[in-house]
């Protein structure tokens, strides 16, 4: 009976782990915001269905003339060509929007499609179109042939005349959003942007905290291969309080973690049991993307691919890159003076998860390394990132991470050296 519910119990889990995940892929996704707005307007359609045909509103429509539609076959064809307009408008709108989406895709990185995908005022429009549309729809199941025209919705079809114009109001701003928003100057901005908000919300302290490493305890192991995004905080920390834990986790956020891999320690002044290091396990998610908002590392990862890609000898576009390169140091001088807190606290102050964090160092040499890499060979790179990182020198605070600067500024002197010798080999 013990293991049945055992077995109960596990499975519990896993189905509400699987919802912690897919709720957040979910409400993150193309179909959310815009599933939102057409259920507001489905509502809309049958409360203005019932006025519509209310006591009051049939008083109205007897009474002002102009808002009596009294020809049902007119309600039926301004119904249905608002209807079909909207779905061309729609159409052309978002396929407008894939093209630029693959075009960025091609000339920058696959990874700033997502937070393309993710705008919030493209949500809303593509919600606003199928909003339309439904509303129309469910005025063309209404509309009756009788003698009378108090029975045509002809206060609901004025109220869809008005979205009509709306929608073309937003269709025209749509375009020039659109042709704005793929600019790469503009994705480079709204990267750094996003990842600043989330350096702001994760990096709190003034001064680096000390992470100890814990001694003793089980190492508890990834029960599953994939992307290790984090875990759930509150359920983690009640669990850390039933058996008077401490957890230190031992991968870093957004790093592969293969199955069987050290995914944590757990020490308990209890024996730990192997019911409570999977229920612990269970806690920690794994899934493909690299979301900003929940990890800024992703955000260095995106601009330093951005200008990775621009620099590949099919795009060759030193400009893109050479923008990545400065938002990169704005954002590395943010982090050199903002430490990640390193611990999560429970309600009474006990320090009960270790988590791990990518330093400014080890970001700084991936970054800027890897972009050297590719670009130690081109005379406007190697000139725009030495000015870059000399500024970036001149506003850091601590002696070891000017070093840290001046070690990569030697590199690209050196580059720029090797080329002007070549300029005079000719």
């Amino acid at each position: 009976m013990i293991i049945f519910w055992r077995r109960i119990m596990s499975l519990i889990s896993k189905i509400l782990k699987w919802m912690r995940i897919h709720y957040f892929q979910f409400v993150n996704s193309i179909a959310f915001v815009p599933g939102v707005i057409v259920v507001g307007f489905m509502a809309l359609s049958v409360l203005m269905l019932r006025f519509d045909f209310s006591e009051i509103g049939k008083h109205i429509k007897s009474n002002i003339g102009w808002v009596s539609l009294r020809d049902a076959e007119t309600a039926r064809n301004i119904t249905s060509t608002i209807a079909a307009g909207t779905i061309s408008l729609l159409v052309f709108s978002f396929s407008m929007v894939m093209i630029l989406l693959n075009q960025a895709a091609t000339k920058m990185s696959n990874r700033v499609v997502t937070s393309m995908i993710g705008n919030q005022f493209q949500k809303v429009v593509l919600g606003f179109y199928v909003g339309t549309i439904v509303y129309a729809l469910s005025l063309l199941s209404t509309i009756r042939n009788v003698d009378s025209g108090i029975y045509v919705p002809s206060l609901s079809i004025y109220l869809l005349i008005l979205f009509t114009i709306a929608d073309i109001f937003i269709f025209i701003y749509f375009l020039h959003y659109v042709t704005q928003s793929v600019k790469y100057e503009v994705i480079i901005r709204r990267v750094l942007d996003e990842t600043l908000a989330a350096l702001n919300k994760r990096c709190t302290l003034r001064q680096a905290a000390d992470v100890p490493h814990l001694a003793g305890g089980d190492i508890v192991a990834a029960g599953e291969s994939g992307y290790f995004q984090g875990f759930g905080e509150h359920a983690l920390l009640r669990l850390c309080e039933e058996h008077d834990a401490v957890i230190e986790v031992l991968q870093l956020k957004g790093s592969f973690v293969l199955k069987g891999m050290p995914l944590f320690r757990l020490v308990s002044a209890q024996k730990v049991t192997p019911d409570t290091a999977e229920k612990c396990r269970l806690l920690f998610d794994f899934y493909d993307g690299q979301p900003i908002d929940s990890n800024p590392a992703n955000g260095f990862h995106q601009l330093k691919e951005i200008a990775v890609k621009a620099l590949s000898p099919g795009i060759n576009d030193p400009g893109t890159a050479l923008l990545s390169v400065q938002a990169l140091t704005n954002l590395f001088l943010f982090r050199a003076s903002h430490f990640p807190q390193p611990f999560v606290e429970d309600q009474h102050g006990v320090k009960r998860i270790w988590v791990p964090e990518s330093s400014f160092e080890e970001l700084f040499r991936d970054c800027f390394l890897t972009i050297w890499d590719y670009a130690k060979r081109d005379r406007t790179m190697m000139t725009g990132m030495y000015q870059a990182i000399a500024n970036l020198s001149e506003c850091l605070h601590t002696h070891l991470l000017r070093n840290e600067a001046r070690g990569l500024l030697k590199l690209v002197a050196q580059s720029l050296k090797t080329i002007r010798q070549d300029d005079y080999s000719y």
